[in-house]
């Protein structure tokens, strides 16, 4: 039996469910018996009804909802096909605006249909999950109902006719999930089943925008919060991840927030196998594991990062916090999912990086099993994930996605933007070593060395000690130039560690596009230049003394066992 909800407790029932009828997950009008007044379309949209008082059509009087003509003797109908399918839980059936107009009763059918061929009003498959309710004028009714079987259509009935501004299906998504525990896939993502519990502020955008698919169209899409005026505030969102999951790397998508993307943001994950209530601690009482920690982020773009403290731990929760406030477009948390019953385990084979002049490749017979090789992602090159390491040099065709400080400025008489000192050069020579600063060009043939699974060995890294060092992609051209050169490169690159050798665990892989310069910090150990694909020119800015000593370049060999997942 249906049961009415009062709206101030909309976030205590609602809040763990998911719209499954937004047309932001691709719910759709398919059909409808009549809408003389105003189209059914509206019924679905994102944003509340406005009042559109005292502006008239051709048919009447103007209205943001669905509306039928008089004095229908049956009662009319309004198809409507599911984001994703899932098990209905309640409705959000709001007649804001009509006035004596209203739909006076409404039921609601559904049908469990995973073909593309839509269901028609009298498919004698429609079951009803909603009786016939009253509504009332100008208002919004939430109603709960019992569990009722998974569906992906529903028809909205109202009795015998009139208007209704929105009409909003809440559930639980049936997941869609990968059918191999080894496949990598967003493990927070609303189709997959994934839903956010809990944020601390939604004043200009709701939390649970941050899971939806694609990036959206405007600032209203994502998840966005009010201005904060006291020092060290943060706002926070906890999503819940569709199955336990061992996590990988994050994607922070701030598209279309331009001067209100966050400073910064991290994230926590942790392991219940409990419903949470939320309410009481806001969850800040629980104990979060910090995977990422508090790290800038830029205006309109995807940002990707590895995450820390992961390793051979399974999560159901994360809670994304920007500092001190602002607006993030989408969360994508990725990883695999844990077999059922299956224990954390944090037996994973120790990696170390020693010393060596060879600089070949290991032998066939010494590598191990791809059972035993760590594998770490390579994940799209960003300004902010690099930025520990070094800069990423580039232009930017919508000058506020440039970074935070960047002086643009027109150039050649109007006919070029300059972007100034994105990265500046620096030599810590001693003046009696006779280094110089120059040009050079590094012609790098395609890595050869990639499974079929697209997993390569890493073998090598080396490091400049007394100066940072740029690499610039070269186009295609006559003559000597390439004629079909490669448009990505591989970048890997690590700190230094106590031993003065590489620090395996800061280790972090992405792949540029030829349209990126990169410039390593002094220091910075990176494997050597690895193009993919196809040959691609680099230019060189370096300072070396030239002589093929170890003041200008030295060299380890890393332990077998590093692998890199190709993308």
């Amino acid at each position: 039996m249906a049961q009415a909800v009062p709206l101030d407790r909309f976030s205590e029932i609602f809040s763990a469910t998911t719209e499954l009828s937004s047309v932001a997950i691709g719910g759709r009008i398919v059909s409808v018996s009549d809408e003389f007044f105003a189209e059914a379309f509206h019924l679905l949209l994102v944003e509340p009804a406005p009042s559109l008082k005292g502006q008239f059509g051709p048919n009447g009087a103007l209205y943001s909802g669905w509306e039928s003509r008089r004095h229908n003797p049956t009662h009319d109908w309004c198809i409507i096909k599911l984001g994703t399918s899932g098990t209905i839980s309640g409705f959000d059936i709001d007649t804001s605006h009509f006035n004596g107009n209203e739909a006076p009763h409404v039921s609601v059918d559904a049908i469990y249909d995973p073909s593309s061929e839509d269901p028609t009003a009298d498919d004698p498959r429609w079951t009803e999950i909603l009786p016939k309710v009253s509504l009332g004028p100008n208002s919004r009714h939430l109603l709960t109902i019992p569990s009722a079987p998974a569906a992906t259509y529903v028809k909205l009935n109202m009795y015998p006719d009139g208007g209704i501004a929105r009409f909003r299906v809440y559930g639980h998504v049936s997941p869609v999930l990968p059918a191999s525990v080894s496949e990598i896939f967003d493990l927070a993502h609303v189709f997959a089943g994934g839903r956010v519990e809990f944020t601390s502020d939604q004043h200009f955008g709701v939390g649970s925008n941050l899971i939806l698919p694609g990036r959206g169209k405007h600032m209203g899409d994502g998840w966005e919060t009010k201005r904060s005026r006291q020092s060290g505030h943060k706002d926070w969102a906890i999503i819940k991840l569709t199955v336990p999951g061992y996590l990988q790397y994050v994607e922070i998508d701030t598209a279309h927030f331009k001067g209100n993307f966050p400073e910064s943001c991290e994230l926590h994950a942790l392991y219940s196998e409990n419903e949470i209530d939320w309410t009481a601690g806001r969850g800040e009482d629980k104990e979060w594991q910090l995977v990422l920690p508090p790290t800038k982020v830029g205006p309109h773009r995807q940002h990707y990062f590895q995450l820390e403290n992961v390793q051979g731990n399974k999560y159901t929760h994360v809670k994304v916090t920007i500092h001190p406030d602002g607006g993030i477009k989408r969360v994508r948390v990725y990883g695999r999912r844990a077999d059922i019953g299956e224990a954390s385990s944090s037996n994973q084979e120790t990696l170390a990086a020693t010393p060596s002049d060879d600089t070949s490749m290991i032998s066939p017979s010494s590598r191990p099993s791809k059972s035993l090789m760590k594998v770490l992602p390579v994940l799209p090159l960003t300004p902010e994930a690099f930025a520990p390491f070094g800069q990423v040099v580039q232009a930017y065709g919508d000058h506020t996605a440039a970074p935070k400080g960047t002086k643009i400025t027109p150039a050649n008489a109007g006919t070029a933007n300059k972007f100034h000192k994105l990265a500046l050069l620096s030599s810590s020579y001693p003046p009696d070593f006779g280094a110089t600063t120059g040009l050079s060009v590094y012609r790098c043939q395609p890595l050869k060395e990639i499974g079929a699974d697209g997993i390569t060995e890493l073998t090598t890294l080396e490091r400049h000690s007394f100066t940072n060092q740029a690499f610039v992609p070269m186009g295609s051209g006559p003559g000597e130039g390439l004629e079909d050169p490669a448009q990505r490169y591989l970048v890997v690159v690590a700190h230094n560690g106590k031993d003065d050798r590489p620090d395996l665990s800061t280790l972090r892989a992405f792949v540029a596009s030829t349209a990126q310069s990169i410039v390593y910090n002094t220091g910075i150990w990176h494997q050597p230049m690895t193009v993919l694909d196809k040959a691609l020119d680099f230019t060189c800015v370096e300072t070396q003394i030239g002589n093929g000593g170890k003041e200008d370049c030295e060299i380890v060999k890393v332990d077998a066992g590093m692998g890199l997942r190709i993308p």
